[in-house]
């Protein structure tokens, strides 16, 4: 029994470091770089003068009157 505690201490150590950083990589490349490439392909192609207009002729904004 002696040294019992140290022991199992450096186990659950090292395993609670490998989970740890396999959750990090798994968010990292599951959830992340997939955000990252889906809001660059976005404002690719984006133009905010045409939403604007379309924003302003619906009548979304009072200092910008619908034409």
């Amino acid at each position: 029994m002696r040294g019992l505690l140290a022991k199992r201490m450096k186990f659950h150590l090292l395993g609670a470091f490998l989970v740890s950083v396999g959750a990090a990589a798994l968010f990292k490349f599951g959830v992340a770089e997939p955000r990252k490439r889906a809001y660059a392909e976005f404002y690719k192609h984006y133009d905010p003068m045409k939403d604007f207009e379309a924003m302003k002729a619906a009548g979304v904004f009072e200092s910008a009157p619908p034409k």
